[in-house]
């Protein structure tokens, strides 16, 4: 991460499970969860079209990276908080909840190593 992401990366709270890590302004969120290097974290086709990073913004705001796949997230959903994490970058500090397969990942509660938590 060079000096200027650090200047504008963002706090991520994981929930259920309380982790938190740093993402930059410059990255979608689901960059910046691979980027920690965390075994078992799905990413999938990276660009909307399979659905693994369906997640729920609780607090905070983020801005579209592309367009939202509507076969996974419906317009409904999105009004409601649900996007596709490789879709997304934070704007502010956020509180998101993992659902399906990156719940198995990052739900658990296991905690960051302590060298991803300061990124």
């Amino acid at each position: 991460m060079s000096r200027s992401d650090e200047v504008h990366a963002f706090q991520i709270q994981v929930s259920p499970g309380g982790d938190t890590f740093r993402c930059p302004g410059s990255e979608t969120l689901l960059q910046g969860m691979v980027g920690l290097r965390r075994k078992g974290i799905p990413s999938g086709c990276r660009n909307g079209g399979c659905g693994i990073c369906k997640i729920r913004v609780l607090t905070g705001h983020v801005s579209k990276a592309g367009t939202m796949s509507r076969a996974h997230v419906s317009l409904q959903q999105e009004e409601q908080g649900f996007c596709l994490a490789c879709r997304v970058k934070p704007l502010s500090d956020l509180k998101v909840e993992v659902l399906g397969g990156m719940e198995r990942a990052l739900g658990q509660g296991r905690g960051w190593p302590t060298w991803a938590q300061d990124r």
